[in-house]
């Protein structure tokens, strides 16, 4: 990995870990990031609304400021959520400061990432990013893309993995093919349905089957020949969004490659383990897929939108599948290698530049700092789980493999009335009035969902680099007095 390190940052550039038992103080000082953004922020403000001498307009112009600073001081707990150190609603949270500084530098240069003669720098620089993160998965070679989110890199990989066995899809339509066939877990993304939905497969065929039943799994994929429907994708997941549960990769790939199935693993949200000498063990058996795909802009907080997929590829199939050879963009005399010009690897045309946000944090933290990241968020799981022990009212769906902490709040009223016919009605609009009154009086915000036959639970996603020990003890507390008198 040295020419990777050479690009991403030498030793002399990495921080040094700081002590992962010490909750008390968040990874990143938030104070100085929020400083600017109040300057940056005040400067746009009296540029637009301070133009002009003539004294009406003037007057006109600070009305103005002055409403407009009223509803954003009505709203800035909301405006700046995701910021905030007890936002624990979605799996994005939190900010890099060098992140949003290159977030910045790529909306003021609006560079379009098609062709090298318009981004010669973003096109290298993309290419090594995703070199660097496939190395992590464990490939040597590959290909890869960012994309506009996680959904989108599911969908690549099920449209990529038809045309591989399928080449005359692209050109032939579905007309002549088989009924194809998609396997995933019941708690894998919806993204994977969508996607079966926009490809024509039909989410009829998308079967769900338990991953941790190897004799159902292959049942299935027999059932699937039988009925003359032919399985061609694997979608698995390292980190399923309720639960943060990871498939078992490593069992699935001695299915995939029995049957010669595209192996896809939908890492979005747990891939940044692979930076944890501690965790990665939870996607052992990832080098072995087809295709990855990984949201830096979640657990690395590199900022929306900050989505890959990788591939082991190195038949150039992402730009066979996906080119339309467009001669305005896509001359092949030019004086450079065309093979730089990499638009038509993507079903887009235009396409913003997201490899520089995380170039930019990797390079500043290097690879311990952001392993520091995955591990100071085990660590703050394992004490907002053991203190949620000691208390009463709180009970775990189970025990969290990933970030998330499932659990439902128990109020006094209902303890030791499990037995009550109505016990689950009541206990299902508990979560729901609680998350009225937080998001009302602006105190913290974290979701609720129900799953399956559960009904509603919270989720807390605890991996910010914002939060510390005080959060969590008051995220506790806050869920006491919101929830106590129910």
């Amino acid at each position: 990995m040295a020419h990777v390190w050479m690009f991403l940052g030498s030793d002399e550039h990495v921080l040094e870990p700081a002590n992962l038992r010490d909750l008390n103080e968040p990874l990143i000082d938030h104070a100085e990031g929020q400083l600017f953004l109040t300057q940056a922020f005040n400067i746009i403000v009296e540029e637009v609304l301070c133009k002009g001498t003539d004294v009406k307009q003037k007057v006109c112009h600070e009305s103005l400021r002055s409403w407009l600073s009223l509803r954003l001081a009505e709203t800035t707990f909301f405006f700046f959520i995701s910021g905030h150190p007890r936002f624990f609603n979605q799996q994005f949270a939190g900010v890099d400061y060098h992140a949003l500084a290159g977030r910045f530098l790529t909306e003021t240069l609006n560079t379009n990432l098609f062709t090298y003669e318009v981004a010669p720098v973003f096109v290298l620089m993309e290419m090594e990013v995703l070199r660097g993160l496939r190395q992590l998965v464990g490939w040597t070679e590959g290909d890869g893309i960012f994309c506009p989110g996680g959904s989108t890199s599911n969908i690549y990989a099920m449209n990529l993995a038809r045309y591989q066995l399928f080449p005359e899809v692209k050109s032939q339509g579905l007309y002549g093919l088989p009924r194809l066939a998609i396997f995933s877990s019941p708690e894998s993304h919806y993204s994977v349905k969508k996607g079966a939905a926009l490809l024509g497969i039909g989410t009829d065929n998308v079967i769900m089957v338990k991953v941790d039943d190897g004799e159902s799994k292959l049942c299935s994929l027999s059932v699937c020949f039988f009925q003359g429907a032919v399985p061609f994708l694997v979608s698995c997941t390292s980190g399923t969004t309720v639960q943060g549960a990871f498939d078992p990769l490593d069992r699935i790939a001695d299915v995939c490659d029995k049957h010669k199935l595209w192996m896809h693993v939908d890492a979005a949200w747990g891939g940044s383990v692979l930076f944890s000498k501690q965790h990665r063990h939870l996607m052992k058996g990832a080098d072995r897929a087809n295709s990855v795909a990984w949201n830096p802009h979640k657990m690395l907080v590199a900022g929306l939108q900050c989505s890959a997929l990788l591939l082991k590829d190195t038949t150039n199939l992402l730009k066979r599948c996906h080119s339309a050879n467009a001669t305005y963009l896509f001359q092949q005399d030019k004086f450079y290698d065309v093979n730089l010009d990499i638009g038509d690897k993507s079903v887009q045309c235009s396409r913003k530049v997201d490899c520089l946000k995380l170039w930019l944090m990797w390079k500043a933290v290097g690879s311990s700092g952001l392993a520091e990241r995955v591990d100071k968020a085990f660590v703050h799981v394992r004490y907002l789980v053991e203190q949620m022990k000691k208390r009463d009212g709180f009970h775990l769906l189970r025990e969290p493999e990933f970030v998330n902490v499932c659990f439902w709040f128990i109020p006094p009223s209902l303890r030791g009335k499990e037995g009550n016919a109505d016990y689950q009605d009541r206990l299902a609009k508990v979560a729901p009035t609680i998350k009225e009154r937080m998001m009302k009086q602006g105190t913290m915000m974290v979701g609720y969902q129900p799953l399956g036959n559960k009904v509603n639970f919270f989720r807390v996603i605890v991996f910010s680099p914002l939060v510390s020990q005080k959060d969590l003890d008051f995220f506790l507390n806050e869920i006491e007095r919101l929830g106590d008198d129910l």
